[in-house]
């Protein structure tokens, strides 16, 4: 059966990932389009660098075409975080976007994103789920629909990069970046992001180096996941050439890595901190934060001190764009790397995001691990970590009859204040540390997170924790 996950519906290619399966899922966004009576403003269709990638967004296109939809088509590979903002651009009634972002090679997927330009809400994507099982049990009979050789909508080649640029020039300093001689090496690691970074901020003053900045659909044997493990060669890289600042980006752009100056990886809670104590101290922003429950709680020492709030939402970039969109948040970031900020379409952009880090090298003058270290000193040190854990499917019930229950009065020898479930079940201490036990919707699979003081600490919360549920 095919599903909308957290983003989007992903299978592997020629298995359950398939042209017939595409173009169903086509139909049935077609339907809802027609159904919200939209389908004239038209739709955006695009694709990242994977095997197949442009040829399934061919399949869309004739797709939407075929129903009367007029199609815009990006003639390359773009980022998400790109089409996303081509929706705006062109005042579209939303995009189709191929892509399965960091997943394995075999994996291809297919995001919708409707005309706000961010990640679709539940309520959309069941509204296109349910005209799918229509589609599939044969229940509704829909109108008789072109052939694939009926002249149907126009279709149109894009390119909104231009636009998109300028955007950004809106949206950073790149004066102080080029004033600072910034070096920075970037990796792209294969995946639709190349040339994006190189582009914005290539200019006098300012030494860029990629790696890696060529379509490659088996992403060099190994995973387009900007996480620490996959990027040893762009730390080696910043380490040998000098750089200020190493930026990956995963398959489609839309997170971002970050290796400093020292070869040390920056993880995205620590960037978010970062981000929030810079718009707020050098920027000047006002308004609150959002954040995902899994992500550090260092961005809520500092938006209290500027006062303001910190909007919490379950895992998902989509509860983030709902805070930017409705409830005036400056920026809003979750700790698998997804960000985004106050003037930007309410999508995880990884390019903005590295422009942002270079920003912040600029004008503080200093290495992001030396803004880190000053920033802890002022708000608290924390430690964050993330640790999944497997069981055997029949386990999973079991343990999750335990976390229902989960209520203890202490963790790690300190009181207990706050029992969040919100997403999962998140216990947090007198001391604003705090542990988070979420399932996979997918596999037996259960993520553990914590943040405390000191490493010790924060293993000794999770080994209670595991303890209690049995993990």
């Amino acid at each position: 059966m095919i599903t909308f996950g957290t983003d989007g519906w992903r299978g592997v290619i020629a298995d359950d990932f398939t042209f017939a399966n595409v173009a169903l899922v086509a139909q049935a966004i077609a339907d809802y389009l027609t159904e919200q009576g939209v389908a004239d403003r038209g739709v955006v269709v695009g694709y990242d660098n994977r095997f197949l990638a442009e040829r399934f967004a061919d399949t869309v296109a004739a797709v939407l075409r075929g129903r009367g939809i007029p199609v815009l088509l990006s003639e390359r590979p773009r980022p998400t975080p790109v089409i996303a903002f081509a929706v705006r651009h062109y005042g579209a009634a939303g995009a189709v976007m191929l892509t399965a972002s960091h997943n394995p090679p075999e994996y291809s997927g297919l995001k919708f994103i409707p005309d706000y330009a961010g990640p679709a809400l539940p309520r959309i994507t069941r509204a296109i789920e349910e005209h799918l099982r229509r589609r599939e049990s044969g229940s509704v009979l829909y109108p008789a629909e072109p052939g694939a050789g009926s002249r149907g909508a126009e279709v149109r080649s894009i390119d909104p990069d231009r636009a998109y640029h300028r955007h950004l020039a809106q949206l950073i300093d790149f004066a102080a970046i080029r004033r600072a001689g910034v070096k920075v090496v970037v990796d792209p690691l294969y995946g639709a992001g190349i040339g994006y970074l190189e582009t914005a901020l290539g200019g006098d003053g300012v030494t860029v180096e990629a790696l890696h900045a060529r379509r490659d659909p088996l992403f060099g044997g190994s995973l387009p996941d900007p996480s620490e493990k996959h990027l040893g060669e762009l730390r080696e890289r910043v380490l040998a050439t000098g750089a200020h600042l190493g930026l990956g980006l995963d398959g489609d752009a839309d997170r971002l890595g970050v290796i400093d100056a020292d070869g040390s990886y920056v993880s995205p809670n620590q960037f978010l901190a970062l981000a929030a104590f810079h718009l707020y101290e050098v920027r000047g922003e006002h308004g609150p934060l959002a954040r995902t429950v899994a992500t550090t709680h260092l961005v809520d020492r500092i938006a209290r001190a500027y006062g303001h709030e910190v909007i919490e939402t379950p895992v998902g970039f989509k509860y983030i764009a709902q805070c930017l969109l409705e409830r005036g948040a400056v920026a809003g970031g979750e700790e698998s790397g997804g960000f985004s900020m106050r003037g930007h379409i309410p999508e995880k952009d990884g390019i903005l995001a590295g422009l942002l880090a270079a920003e912040m090298v600029a004008v503080h003058g200093k290495s992001l691990t030396s803004l880190l270290e000053d920033v802890m000193r002022r708000f608290g040190r924390v430690c964050s970590e993330r640790v999944d854990i497997r069981t055997a499917p029949a386990a999973k019930e079991r343990v999750l009859e335990r976390l229902g229950s989960l209520a203890p009065a202490s963790l790690g020898g300190r009181a207990v204040e706050e029992r969040v479930t919100l997403d999962g079940v998140k216990l947090v201490r007198d001391d604003g540390a705090w542990v988070l036990v979420r399932a996979s919707g997918t596999e037996p699979v259960f993520r553990v997170y914590t943040e405390a003081g000191t490493p010790d600490d924060a293993a000794a919360m999770r080994r209670e924790v595991r303890a209690a549920l049995g993990l």
